[in-house]
């Protein structure tokens, strides 16, 4: 998400916007409005590059929810909607749901609220995300549950970034969700969504839709359709395209398929491999890497709790 503007400049024109707002006729306001949508929109890289985690989650909210209140004027303004479904899932993620799993030992309730939190906010991701590919493709949303080939298949690569992550936020919602059966249907639209954005383009986020599948096929037991092989083909094929740039694929994989298989020399040497990669090499990469880097430590923290032996 480039086109990235100081957040100082973005935020007075946030101010006037709202001040003229009550004096303008609607046409000038929409334009208003979308422009200071699209500013929005492509401001993530801001974030993304940043290398103090905790400053990212404390400004995360205000950006979220005047996107919100942006949308409410203009609803089907597609970057604001793919702005809404990465920005929720990725806060959602990375200050909520993780965090959970580091409380959850000592402090059982807080978790369990985090966790909640998480779970509402990958839902309104969700929502951003399909309402981004109704509008992109009319028809979408019913097409999906019909006939999802033929609704897929309408798709085009400038739809890659939605389809991703829509199909991030309601696969993360299904995770935390496993007692609403209604949700964990949809696990295979899901699987869908993301094999649709590999096939329209696999480098999107150096093969970030990989990672998916590792979780995917090598999360779940052969007898419920997983395979640890497919996922290890993933992980061979998403550390191709981020070409040493992306811990994030490496972490996966071992919590999923080395835990599962309870191989601990390769869980510990592919932490190590995460925790080698230079979060500076890739600035557009470092705040991933940065959270990545810490659920390795954790892991590797927990490595008598994991493995039998």
């Amino acid at each position: 998400m480039g086109r990235c503007r100081a957040w100082g400049a973005v935020a007075r024109v946030v101010v006037v916007a709202v001040l003229a707002a009550g004096s303008w006729g609607c046409s000038p306001k929409r334009l208003a409005v979308d422009a200071l949508g699209d500013a929005l929109a492509g401001g993530g890289a801001a974030y993304a590059r940043d290398n103090d985690p905790e400053l990212i989650r404390d400004a995360l909210p205000f950006a979220l929810k005047t996107m919100e209140g942006l949308l409410e004027e203009s609803p089907s303004h597609l970057g604001l909607l793919l702005a809404g479904a990465s920005g929720f899932t990725q806060y959602a993620y990375a200050f909520l749901d993780q965090e959970a799993d580091y409380r959850e030992d000592s402090d059982l309730e807080g978790a369990t609220a985090l966790r909640r939190r998480a779970l509402g906010l990958y839902r309104r991701a969700t929502e951003y995300g399909l309402r981004g590919l109704e509008a992109a493709a009319p028809g979408f949303r019913t097409g999906l549950r019909s006939d999802a080939p033929a609704a897929l298949g309408r798709l085009v690569p400038a739809q890659v970034p939605l389809l991703y992550w829509t199909a991030a936020s309601w696969g993360a919602a299904i995770s935390l969700a496993k007692h609403d059966p209604e949700l964990s249907a949809d696990l295979s639209l899901t699987a869908a969504l993301m094999e649709r954005a590999l096939a329209l383009d696999e480098g999107f986020g150096l093969g970030a839709a990989h990672d998916f599948f590792i979780a995917y096929d090598g999360g779940r037991p052969a007898a419920a359709g997983g395979s640890a092989e497919r996922a290890r083909r993933h992980l061979e094929r998403a550390l191709v395209l981020a070409k040493g740039q992306r811990a994030a694929p490496l972490v996966t994989f071992a919590e999923t398929v080395s835990v599962g298989t309870q191989n601990r020399l390769e869980f510990t040497r592919l932490l190590g491999e995460a925790l080698a990669v230079d979060v500076d090499a890739a600035p557009d990469q470092r705040l991933a890497n940065l959270l990545s880097q810490r659920r390795a430590r954790w892991l590797l923290g927990r490595a008598d709790q994991l493995f039998l032996e």
